[in-house]
């Protein structure tokens, strides 16, 4: 998984944290969890403002 694969980054980030609420989720944490995920396996520093965010827009439609 690459920081590209935002929608299985979102909903991997929906089954590790059912109890969250991605709305208010800082970006240096969603970084940290996006890098634990044990499938993803790509460069920490590709990732952007612009990637977290679509990261995060797509976690809360996957919980809608």
């Amino acid at each position: 998984m690459k920081w590209v694969d935002v929608r299985e980054i979102a909903i991997e980030l929906c089954d590790a944290h059912p109890d969250v609420d991605p709305q208010y989720v800082r970006f240096t944490d969603l970084h940290a969890w996006v890098l634990a995920i044990e499938k993803f396996d790509d460069d920490p520093e590709k990732s952007n403002e612009g990637i977290l965010e679509a990261i995060q827009m797509t976690w809360i439609d996957e919980q809608d």
